[in-house]
């Protein structure tokens, strides 16, 4: 398993754990990979160092073992079907309000509209402002569906 440095189109800086360089690859043209901060899927690796101990420097910590490695991927694959699987509940049961999402919240919380279940896009300055209103909201790092 690699460390790899991720940055989404946003310029909001994550890691993430990947099998290997071909599977982040793979995985950002795809647009899997979602940032947990606002949630885009235009995600690319970012710049980075590499970790070259110097000469008789010791690793710090155990070497990954192959058993660590098959526990981290198993892992990784239930956090991916836990994470489909949070979006199709909220795609079944909420309604999609797209980018007037921080508008209609505001509705809903003032009573300008019916109360109900809506997700959509909220850039994170506009989360931050409903937050900063008392107003209840989450930011999941659950990639869109693509549609085509």
């Amino acid at each position: 398993m690699i460390l790899f440095d991720l940055i989404c189109d946003r310029e909001h800086q994550f890691e993430s754990w990947f099998k290997n360089s071909n599977a982040v690859g793979k995985l950002t043209k795809a647009g899997q990979i979602a940032c947990p901060v606002c949630g885009s899927t235009k995600v690319s690796k970012a710049l980075q160092a590499p970790n070259i101990p110097r000469k008789g420097a010791l690793r710090s910590g155990p070497p990954a073992t192959a058993k660590g490695n098959a526990e981290l991927t198993k892992a990784m694959e239930k956090m991916t079907s836990a994470m489909n699987e949070l979006r199709q509940t909220i795609e079944k049961n909420f309604e999609n309000v797209g980018d007037k999402f921080p508008e209609e919240a505001r509705k809903i919380h003032y009573r300008e509209a019916p109360e109900r279940g809506i997700y959509g896009d909220a850039t994170a300055e506009q989360a931050k402002e409903l937050i900063d209103e008392g107003i209840e909201v989450y930011a999941l790092p659950v990639p869109k569906r693509k549609t085509s």
